[in-house]
C-alpha cells in the first residue's frame, strides 16, 4: 500500500482543509511550547506558495461536545499568526456553520484561517457523518498532518478523509518514513529501548518489539515487575504483581523470536522518591526489603551503551528511571548521550517517540541530534504496537 502524498494533489486556487494539531501547552494565555506549530509550518508553507487558500481544523483539550472558552484555540491562532511571519492569518469563531463558511469563502491564495476548536462539536469525536460533511462543504481538499491523531476515528480524522480528495502532508509524511526506518524496513542490528511505569500498559508494544528487534532494553518501574517474575526481589519498587504470568510470556517470545533482553543487573535504589534523595547503587541481590529502584546502576548503563554501539538502527518509548527527581535521571541521560553521539557519527538510526521520552532526551540537551523526535504520544504507541491507525489507513492507496 502506498501514502497519499501532497506530490499528487494539485491544489492552485483551491480551498485546502489542513487537519493539524494544534493542541499545544498554554499558560496565562499563551503557547509556550510551540513545536507542533513549527511542524506544520511546512506544509502551510507549500500549499500557500502553490497558491492555495488554507482552512485550519484542529481539537484542543477535552471540551466534550460543548462549547468552553477556556479552551478556545483563538490564543493558537495567535501563535501561528507570529509563525508564519508576513502572512494573513485569521480566526472564525466557530468550526461549522454560517460563520466558518463566510471566512473560508473570503480567504485569497496563500492566507490562513483558523477555525475554532472541533470538539466544541460532539459530532468530532462521535465520528458523525453529517458533522464531517459540515467540515468538508469548506474545502475542495484535504490534507491530514495529524499524525498524533492518526489514531482516533474522529470525524475530522476518518469521516473527512473520505468527502474529499484526501492526502497526507509533510509532518505526517516524515513521521511515518521515520518509523518505518526504524521498524518496517530498518538497517541491522535494530534496538528498543522500552521504559515507563507499568508494563500492563506496554505488554502489546513490547509483544510487537520482540518480534521485529534484535535487541530489548528494558527499564523504569516496568522492568521491577519482569525481575520479579525471574525470582528476584524488589523491595517497595513499583511492581504490578498480578502481572508477573504476562511479563513471563514476553520473555518466552523473546526467548523463541532470539531477541537478547536486557533488564537491570544493578540499580539505583532510595528509601524514598524526591530530588535529592539519599540514594545507593547496588546489585539486584542486595536491595533491602524498605527500599526502591528508581534508576538504573552503571553496569545495566554499560551494558545498554555496548549494545548501542553495535546497533544501526534505535527506537526508544519511555525513560528508564525516575527522571523526573534527580538524581534518578542519571542512566536516562547517559543513555540519551550515547545515542546522540552515536547519531552525530553516522553509526545510528535514532527515532524516539512519547511524552515523557521526549522530555527525558530533551532535558538531557541532546534532542536535536537524534535522527527524529515523535511528539505523537498515543498513536506512535499504538503504531509501534502494530496496530492499524484509521488516520493513516484511509489516506493509503491500495
Amino acid at each position: 500500500m502506498r501514502l497519499r502524498t501532497l506530490d499528487r494533489i494539485d491544489v492552485a486556487g483551491k480551498t485546502v482543509l489542513v487537519r493539524a494539531d494544534l493542541n499545544v501547552p498554554i499558560k496565562n494565555g499563551r503557547v509556550i511550547d510551540a513545536t507542533r506549530l513549527e511542524r506544520l509550518r511546512p506544509t502551510l508553507d507549500e500549499l500557500a506558495g502553490r497558491g492555495a487558500c488554507i482552512v485550519v481544523i484542529s481539537h484542543f483539550g477535552r471540551p466534550n461536545g460543548k462549547r468552553d472558552p477556556a479552551l478556545s484555540l483563538r490564543p493558537v491562532a495567535d501563535a501561528l499568526r507570529y509563525l508564519l511571519v508576513g502572512r494573513v492569518v485569521v480566526f472564525a469563531d466557530d468550526c461549522v456553520g454560517a460563520a466558518a463558511e463566510t471566512a473560508a469563502a473570503a480567504l485569497r491564495p496563500g492566507e490562513v484561517l483558523v477555525l475554532e476548536n472541533l470538539r466544541f462539536h460532539a459530532g468530532e469525536e462521535a465520528n458523525d457523518a453529517a458533522f464531517a460533511a459540515a467540515l468538508g462543504r469548506l474545502g475542495d481538499v484535504y490534507i491530514d498532518d495529524a499524525f498524533s491523531c492518526a489514531h482516533r476515528a474522529h470525524a475530522s480524522i476518518e469521516a473527512l478523509a473520505w468527502q474529499l480528495p484526501s492526502a497526507a502532508g509533510r509532518s505526517l509524511e516524515k513521521e511515518l518514513t521515520m518509523l518505518g526506518r526504524a521498524l518496517e524496513a530498518p538497517k541491522r542490528p535494530v534496538m528498543a529501548i522500552v521504559g515507563g511505569a507499568k508494563i500492563s500498559t506496554k505488554l502489546a508494544l513490547l509483544e510487537n518489539l520482540v518480534a521485529k528487534v534484535d535487541t530489548l532494553a528494558i527499564g523504569g518501574g516496568m522492568a521491577n515487575t519482569l525481575l520479579f517474575a525471574r525470582g528476584i526481589g524488589v523491595g517497595r519498587s513499583l511492581c504490578e504483581v498480578d502481572q508477573a504470568p504476562a511479563a513471563r510470556t514476553v520473555l518466552a517470545r523473546a526467548a523463541k523470536a532470539e531477541c537478547g533482553i536486557i533488564l537491570p543487573t544493578d540499580a539505583v535504589v532510595a528509601s524514598e522518591l524526591k530530588a535529592g534523595a539519599a540514594s545507593r547503587t547496588v546489585s539486584l541481590e542486595a536491595i533491602g526489603g524498605e527500599e526502591m529502584i528508581l534508576d538504573l546502576g552503571p553496569q545495566t548503563v554499560a551494558a545498554v551503551r555496548s549494545a548501542l554501539t553495535a546497533s544501526r538502527t534505535l527506537l526508544w518509548n519511555g525513560p528508564v528511571g525516575a527522571f523526573e527527581y534527580p538524581p534518578f535521571d542519571a542512566a536516562t541521560v547517559a543513555i540519551a548521550r550515547t545515542v546522540a553521539d552515536l547519531t552525530r557519527s553516522g553509526a545510528l538510526l535514532s527515532v524516539a517517540g512519547g511524552g515523557e521520552t521526549v522530555a527525558a532526551v530533551n532535558s538531557a540537551g541532546v534532542g536535536g541530534a537524534f535522527s527524529y523526535l515523535s511528539t505523537a504520544g498515543g498513536a506512535f504507541l499504538e503504531w509501534i504496537e502494530g496496530r492499524v491507525l484509521p488516520g493513516v489507513a484511509v489516506l493509503m492507496d491500495g
